[in-house]
């Protein structure tokens, strides 16, 4: 509770209440993602994944207790699966049409989906089952580790993997094949993600660019930015509601770039406030104009960009402070009043 007390102090939150739960896994926390369906079992749902420096990992799906509001026990695992390898993503599938399975994907080694039921049993347990392990490596039961992926949530049937190995594939999750396979970019690429449309990603890597891809025309890219220095760049968040904006960063920077595809090469804003190299970032699901940040110096910011065509954007509008170095955050898109945090051995969820 004393841990509690003093994160919900830190907290600039909004509204009377501030609430805050914690989770504490027997590992280190590094993905993590929140199931984009709304669950009547539990409020909340998520998956969180181990980062142990060996073959034997897992992966937990964290439900909250509805009948309980204590910050320190109401989060409980419902279910868990062994995992070759740390996650380097996970996310839930998009598709929320009625009888779609709750589809799970995760990036390591290879990318499996998993499918988690929807039901619990009387104890608060789920089912998980594993649906396929996806290979694209024809000469070789090997293949390069998987960085990062993402869905295409204008059609949940494609889904993106990119990989150290130069590439980006875009896969049919139906039919559990490749549906074409390109270089994205010079050196290994650590991160793609899918605009609002369901032609358009974008992809980052270790030559320092972002690169703008469409499904329908794959022989060219566009490269929209480079980093000073052609450091690294690790993430790529697209702006859902205004899909002219993209958020990066680069390696060991304290800074978050934010891009306007519409004005090619230069940062229409950088945000700073951190101390430390920023791990995570996230855009609002229901807002164009609201990013938050995550990093190393135990601090989560949350932004407002709607001056950022005016004037620089100097200060968040809310800081909170954890307990230690953020390595990732979400921001739930079912329930967009709530941010997941991992750091260290610990998952918090926290209303804003």
């Amino acid at each position: 509770m004393a841990e509690h007390d003093a994160a919900a102090n830190a907290v600039a939150a909004q509204g009377p209440r501030k609430e805050i739960y914690t989770y504490k896994a027997p590992w280190s926390v590094f993905a993590m993602g929140w199931s984009r369906r709304q669950h009547a079992a539990s409020p909340f749902r998520l998956a969180i994944g181990s980062y142990v420096e060996q073959y034997s990992n897992v992966v937990s799906i964290i439900h909250k207790n509805p009948n309980s509001d204590d910050p320190s026990t109401s989060l409980y695992k419902a279910a868990e699966f062994d995992h070759p390898y740390p996650c380097t993503k996970l996310g839930w599938s998009p598709d929320l049409a009625p009888g779609a399975p709750d589809l799970l994907a995760t990036t390591g080694d290879y990318l499996r989906l998993w499918s988690v039921s929807r039901e619990t049993d009387a104890s608060g347990r789920s089912e998980v089952k594993k649906e396929a392990v996806l290979n694209n490596n024809k000469t070789s039961e090997y293949c390069a580790p998987l960085t990062s992926f993402d869905w295409n949530e204008a059609d949940p049937t494609v889904l993106g993997t990119c990989s150290i190995d130069t590439t980006c594939t875009i896969w049919d999750v139906t039919t559990q094949s490749p549906k074409t396979q390109l270089i994205a970019h010079d050196r290994e690429v650590f991160d793609l993600a899918f605009s609002r449309g369901k032609d358009v990603f974008a992809s980052v890597g270790a030559d320092g660019s972002v690169r703008m891809f469409d499904l329908r025309s794959l022989e060219h890219s566009t490269i929209i930015y480079e980093s000073p220095g052609l450091d690294p760049l690790l993430r790529i968040e697209w702006n859902k509601q205004d899909p002219n904006y993209l958020a990066t960063f680069c390696l060991e920077s304290k800074k978050t770039v934010i891009l306007d595809v519409r004005v090619p090469s230069i940062a229409v804003a950088e945000l700073g406030g951190h101390f430390a190299c920023v791990n995570s970032v996230a855009w609002a699901p229901h807002s164009s104009c609201h990013i938050c940040t995550a990093a190393d110096d135990s601090q989560a910011l949350i932004w407002d960009l709607s001056t950022m065509q005016k004037r620089p954007v100097e200060e968040p509008i809310l800081a909170y402070n954890a307990n230690g170095a953020i390595n990732n955050l979400q921001w739930s898109t079912s329930q967009p009043d709530w941010i997941s945090i991992g750091y260290d051995d610990k998952l918090q969820i926290l209303r804003v």
